[in-house]
């Protein structure tokens, strides 16, 4: 495991490229590293109303050290703030504050503030460069790379939107301090996909340390953090726009979704969902006879200790087709499933039948 205070994983997408920083403290240098990169230029901060409270007094105190000017847009803590008003409201400030096109959004919060200040940097002004400053672990290991942008529709999670990179990411493990117990778990969902779908040594690493990652050892999470953020640079950089192996990382998701949409945007905390997604996709896996049920167990106990949930809610199976039919893999009207086929390693199934799924998603079947 490295030592360095500070990790950095390049992503490398040609004239987009940027680089990941990661390591403690770091808002407390951003302005100097922002007037370094970004000479002259002002910042739109978009946070929402809890990270004010716990970390943007950091972030104003480090511009104003620098000189830089700066406006701050707040906007609800929460999912629901994933919405057309919410961006309206974004892109309005933007405008109100006189940030030009050549000045930048600052996104500091968690995978909902980054989905929605990335999304409005990519329309306001036609188009304005943003920073990524995740504050949460589901953001720093997967929201906050990759430039995926969007906010949500009563049909489904994030349904409207655009793939806008961000020209930097600055991820303080510092932030983790103030992170609620079950959102720090919900990123750990995140963290643990990446060793199911492609990285089995570094799910026999989480296995060996998922009780430092939970108790926030700072050493532990600055590795995890790194190694999830390069597992995603990787299949970012061949698959920029999801056509191919990036779909990849939707492990969960296409159940998980169903879940948020089937409760209510903000009921299960996104990685909840997508813990409960995973086990779903490998039970499915398990009964197409691609997965053998020992590893199914492996991912069940890993998540257990996690502090995740392993048993998804009872939406009634109508319902769960109607929500999955609306995810965005969809093709020509089938439902396509990222499937793991054993730790480490991943396909994509895209006819699963329905007598199956319904085996799998009806909560009087034993999954002991």
């Amino acid at each position: 495991m490295p030592d360095s205070p500070r990790q950095i994983v390049h992503v490398p997408l040609g004239v987009r490229s940027y680089d990941i920083v990661i390591g403690e403290n770091l808002l407390e240098s951003a302005g100097e590293r922002l007037k370094a990169m970004f000479p002259g230029r002002r910042f739109g901060i978009v946070t929402d109303t809890e990270v004010a409270s716990a970390q943007l007094p950091r972030l104003i105190a480090a511009l104003d050290r620098a000189g830089l000017q700066h406006a701050t847009i707040t906007v609800p803590n929460g999912e629901a703030s994933k919405s057309f008003a919410r961006l309206g409201e974004v892109v309005e400030a933007i405008l109100a504050a006189k940030l030009e096109r050549g000045d930048l959004v600052i996104a500091l919060g968690g995978g909902v503030i980054g989905d929605l200040a990335g999304f409005a940097a990519a329309i306001a002004r036609r188009g304005m460069d943003f920073i990524q400053m995740p504050t949460s672990l589901l953001a720093q290991v997967d929201s906050s790379v990759g430039g995926k942008t969007a906010i949500n529709h009563p049909l489904g999670k994030n349904m409207i939107g655009a793939f806008h990179q961000p020209t930097a990411v600055l991820a303080d493990i510092a932030t983790l301090d103030t992170l609620p117990q079950r959102e720090l778990a919900a990123g750990l969902a995140e963290v643990i996909k990446y060793g199911i779908i492609g990285d089995p040594a570094f799910f026999e690493w989480l296995e060996a340390n998922i009780d430092r990652l939970v108790a926030r050892d700072p050493e532990a999470l600055t590795w995890a953090v790194r190694r999830s953020c390069e597992n995603k640079a990787a299949v970012v950089a061949v698959d920029e726009r999801e056509t191919g192996p990036r779909a990849m990382l939707n492990l969960g998701h296409t159940f998980g979704h169903a879940i948020e949409t089937g409760l209510g945007f903000g009921v299960w905390l996104h990685g909840e969902a997508v813990a409960a997604g995973m086990v779903l996709a490998a039970r499915t896996s398990v009964e197409l006879g691609e997965l053998d049920p020992s590893q199914l167990h492996r991912i069940e106990r890993l998540l257990v200790r996690a502090g995740l949930p392993v048993e998804a809610p009872d939406l009634g199976f109508e319902r769960w087709l109607a929500l999955m039919g609306h995810d965005k893999k969809v093709e020509s009207g089938a439902i396509r499933f990222i499937l793991p086929r054993g730790i480490g390693a991943a396909f994509i199934h895209g006819s699963v039948p329905h007598k199956l799924l319904q085996q799998v998603l009806t909560p009087s079947v034993s999954h002991a």
